[in-house]
């Protein structure tokens, strides 16, 4: 099993875990699901059309990956040419992503979505700090639920697991199980290689947000007062056909909310990882900016670290601000946006591009 988590902080909403097998929080101080609430750290912000504007002003960027460079599929539009003019042009330039998937997984798709992996100095991912954190905590054998995607997939998520450690094993019982791995949204997963493993379909939450078949897995590990480990902190994403898919944020915000479940989570907004960032860019915070398409993650983590952030309008916010891709919203709705997640940008661009 993993160490006692007595020490993790947790909202007050959180049962006490005193009992409980899991994992120790000390070197991850903060990391919970509920986003971090931070002023903005600019009153006002400038809309600009492309990185023509602004290049001058940064060194180095800390990019996002869904609804700034790519869509899943494709690089969006300009994306791949305003990596490539940024680089030319000596700017440093990491990879910053929300995504359960290893940072070598993420480097190793760019070519087929139109980007040279060279052009980049390295890539941080929320799953990656997950599995690692896993790997130094769970020192004793843990058996671990193990919410992920559904087969065949590309990369497995057993290649997830390997990164956890030698420690952890798979059981698809609540009641068996020390700890659960939120790692993706389509299948409770149980021990096996793939194709031999059985999966048990979490419903159309996804598509649909419903989380019927969910909720009964969150209430039996809540009553076990299971601690929960979220490798992707985001609520929503952009799917490649423009319509909105939900996401492992979800199911760990209503594990812990709901339910009264603990979470780790890991991420952005947590400062830890644009923290990261930096130290593989070697810059000072004022010549970096990170570029999102999120408030509640981006933007907010952006604020919370203290450097510059690069709105993209076209991403997960695009139905609320209602522009098309590559459409420059009105003041008065980037403001009205603002104010209501309580974020404001340093600057707003409709797409990452020159």
């Amino acid at each position: 099993m993993c160490k006692d988590t007595s020490t993790i902080p947790s909202s007050s909403n959180n049962k006490k875990n005193n009992n409980s097998k899991s994992i120790d929080n000390k070197e991850t101080p903060g990391r919970v699901v509920t986003p971090p609430i931070s002023t903005s750290v600019s009153p006002a912000f400038s809309k600009n059309a492309s990185m023509a504007e602004l290049v001058d002003q940064y060194d180095g960027f800390i990019l996002d990956q869904y609804g700034v460079l790519h869509n899943g599929v494709t690089g969006l539009p300009g994306a791949p040419e305003a990596v490539s003019k940024l680089y030319a042009m000596g700017k440093r330039l990491v990879i910053l992503s929300n995504s359960s998937a290893s940072s070598v997984t993420c480097q190793a798709k760019l070519p087929a979505l139109g980007y040279d992996p060279s052009q980049f100095v390295g890539t941080v991912t929320s799953g990656q700090e997950a599995a690692e954190f896993i790997e130094r905590n769970c020192k004793k054998p843990t058996k671990v639920l193990f919410l992920t995607w559904k087969t065949p997939r590309t990369p497995s998520p057993l290649l997830f697991l390997e990164l956890c450690g030698p420690n952890i094993t798979v059981t698809d019982d609540p009641q068996q199980a020390d700890l659960v791995i939120l790692h993706g949204v389509d299948v409770l997963r149980g021990p096996g290689l793939d194709g031999e493993a059985t999966e048990h379909p979490l419903g159309n939450f996804m598509v649909t947000g419903n989380m019927d078949r969910i909720d009964p897995i969150l209430q039996e590990c809540a009553d076990r007062q299971l601690p929960m480990i979220c490798a992707n902190p985001d609520f929503v994403m952009v799917r490649p056909d423009g319509s909105i898919g939900h996401m492992h944020g979800k199911i760990a915000d209503r594990y812990e909310n709901h339910y009264g479940g603990h979470v780790i989570s890991f991420g952005k907004p947590h400062k830890e990882h644009f923290q990261a960032c930096l130290e593989k860019l070697q810059l000072p915070k004022h010549k970096v900016a990170h570029v999102g398409d999120s408030l509640v993650h981006d933007v907010a983590g952006a604020n919370a670290t203290g450097v510059a952030s690069i709105f993209i309008t076209s991403g997960i916010h695009r139905q609320e601000l209602q522009v098309e891709l590559g459409e420059m919203p009105t003041t008065d709705a980037l403001e009205t946006l603002f104010e209501k997640n309580s974020q404001t940008p340093t600057h707003v661009m409709p797409l990452f591009r020159f």
